[in-house]
């Protein structure tokens, strides 16, 4: 079967779910199981089963709205799908009996309808900008596919990017690409096609594609839920790439830590065999192609390039001295190209729709959209994409909704551990490469984590420096030794131990190590001090000259105390704690012995939910 005609049997095969068909579209991807998405399918089923309704049940990816998470879509022929949000086996009984066999939606559990490639909202409390003012392009697929069927991918016009590409020498390509301005969504936003272009200038026999999934930034998911939400979005680009640099062998080098994501690639692979899009003399056009796939241990450091290669090769994941630069000399010793998975994506999706459409959003610098996964302390937390240019307010407080309990907003860290933090006042920053070089950020692959007034910076800069010192490969001395020491003055300033001179030897750490450090990511290190001091210095200053935490977050610098005005004797928090720190009788005041007292913060969090007696102050 033709290109043409096969993609034309599985449009009218995807069309009749809607058409035709009483389905269920589960968010089947590791978000939704985890808040328990499978319990609502097997629940949905057990419902229908007992009136022997026929229905179509598809495990689908996600949509991307983590908050509201199990979330399922409920099909009836000829009338927009309807999104439900937060179903629990209780709600998948009530949606089951009036919606799927009675045909009566329930707006008061829905999030929105899909039509026509739209979301709408059909229920108020929907915040519609949520949706409204993203624009899903590489994200267009998930949640609305079975990311294990190629039929469905190829109903969106899948691997017709490839079809073209096909078409098109080397140099045409590479020119689509540089006309589409694509840059690296890995992090430091190199062009795509030059990356590409140095490769093929090598003039070597052999070339290699390494596609990067592996992702270790706490609070970034974007590559995870792509790779089980739409793998063959991935490994089309992949085809692209590989036939633009005359690579016949790629890498997907993946964390194992992402089990369902290796699931479906491995699936996805499979299946691209089959109908003839891997292999030897691909859809007949003498081109061949492996991929293979190399689960990775979880080590933060083999996100950068040449330690990522080191990993591939066998060896330690250790970074290597350049020049020379992969695209020269890479894996095995020879000319290779590293393109994280989104940009593999934006490959695909280039060729499919074409330079002029995927540029016609984003700044000048900074073309088309860019995935991100928004967290911490906001309220629609979950996966968006936004076209770049879009600002740090417009994410937080529209697509986000704000933050969690119409708290203050204080900062986000953006970029991972490497990236920094952007304090309110450059809250209308726009998301692009060079604005957030210039607030002392940077893009990352797209972590967004939101923090609220809670939150002390010089916490936040020493968690940070924890996870980057932990995950050092420890090969230069400046990353290994610096960053060490950058940590241990950290914990003494939270622990009340800091002098001002702390505060010296901080930023000469941080300059000494941004100079020395062997590869980017220990260049990069010392990003959330330098950000949290440039920003947040006041807070520095407060711990180490007026020995408090303005967060009161710090456990060396605050007490717990027990408000007589609002306490009502109930007793919870005597039952709660656990060092038997709290006195009292019930319906009488209730008093905390602050020498026991080991600031776990139990009886806080179960007080807040009845009368908010127990309060935090500085000890001071």
């Amino acid at each position: 079967m033709n290109f043409e005609k096969m993609v034309q049997k599985e449009k009218k095969d995807y069309d009749l779910i809607f058409s035709d068909k009483n389905a269920v579209f589960i968010g089947s991807a590791t978000c939704g199981n985890s808040a328990g998405a499978q319990i609502a399918k097997k629940t949905i089923k057990e419902e229908i089963e007992k009136v022997a309704y026929d229905i179509e049940m598809i495990d689908v990816g996600c949509i991307g709205l983590c908050y509201a998470e199990p979330i399922i879509m409920v099909i009836k022929p000829q009338k927009p799908a309807v999104i439900y949000g937060n179903v629990t086996k209780k709600v998948a009984k009530e949606i089951t009996k009036s919606h799927i066999i009675n045909d009566t939606p329930l707006p008061e559990y829905a999030l929105g309808s899909w039509g026509q490639g739209e979301i709408e909202s059909i229920n108020p409390l929907f915040e519609k900008k949520s949706m409204k003012m993203q624009e899903r392009r590489i994200l267009r697929n998930c949640g609305f596919i079975d990311p294990t069927d190629i039929g469905h991918y190829l109903a969106q016009g899948g691997y017709s990017g490839f079809i073209m590409a096909m078409s098109m020498d080397s140099s045409e390509i590479i020119e689509v690409m540089k006309k589409a301005g694509v840059r690296g969504r890995g992090g430091a936003g190199f062009p795509t096609w030059m990356k590409w272009q140095f490769c093929i200038d090598s003039n070597q026999e052999t070339n290699y594609l390494v596609c990067n999934a592996d992702e270790g930034d706490p609070g970034a998911f974007m590559n995870r839920s792509l790779l089980e939400s739409d793998p063959h979005s991935v490994l089309e680009g992949i085809l692209i790439a590989a036939k633009t640099i005359r690579a016949e062998k790629a890498y997907i080098y993946c964390r194992a830590e992402y089990p369902l994501a290796l699931e479906r690639l491995k699936i996805a692979i499979a299946q691209m065999k089959e109908r003839g899009f891997l292999g030897e003399n691909i859809q007949g056009s003498g081109f061949n192609l492996e991929i293979i796939i190399k689960e990775g241990a979880g080590a933060f450091v083999c996100g950068e390039e040449t330690a990522l290669l080191a990993s591939i090769e066998g060896e330690r994941g250790t970074p290597r001295t350049r020049p020379p630069f992969p695209t020269t000399e890479g894996l095995f010793g020879k000319p290779t190209v590293i393109n994280n998975v989104e940009t593999m994506a934006s490959a695909a999706l280039i060729m499919q729709k074409g330079a002029e459409k995927y540029s016609e959003v984003g700044t000048d610098s900074s073309k088309g959209t860019k995935t991100f996964s928004l967290v911490g302390q906001v309220k629609n937390t979950g996966l968006i994409e936004v076209p770049l240019g879009t600002t740090l307010k417009e994410v937080i407080f529209d697509i986000g909704g704000g933050i969690v309990g119409d708290g203050e907003f204080k900062a986000v860290q953006i970029g991972g551990p490497s990236g920094g933090c952007i304090s309110a006042q450059h809250i209308n920053t726009p998301i692009d490469y060079d604005s957030l070089l210039g607030v002392g950020a940077m893009m990352g692959s797209g972590g967004l984590v939101v923090m609220d007034q809670s939150t002390c910076m010089v916490e936040v800069a020493r968690y940070f420096l924890e996870f980057i010192q932990r995950e050092s490969c420890g090969k230069c001395v400046p990353c290994r030794l610096g960053t060490k020491q950058m940590l241990d003055v950290l914990t003494d300033i939270i622990t009340g131990k800091g002098t001002e001179k702390d505060l010296l030897l901080l930023n000469d750490l941080a300059m000494a190590i941004k100079k020395g450090s062997l590869c980017g990511l220990g260049q990069s290190s010392p990003n959330p001090i330098l950000t949290t001091t440039r920003f947040f210095m006041n807070e520095y200053e407060a711990h180490i000259k007026d020995g408090v935490c303005p967060a009161l977050n710090c456990k060396d610098f605050i007490k717990y105390v027990i408000d007589s005005e609002i306490c009502d004797g109930c007793m919870v928090c005597i039952k709660s704690c656990p060092v038997e720190a709290i006195s009292g009788v019930k319906d009488e005041i209730h008093i905390i012995d602050t020498d026991k007292c080991v600031k776990c913060g139990t009886c806080r969090d179960l007080c807040k939910r009845k009368k908010n007696a127990v309060k935090v102050i500085n000890a001071q």
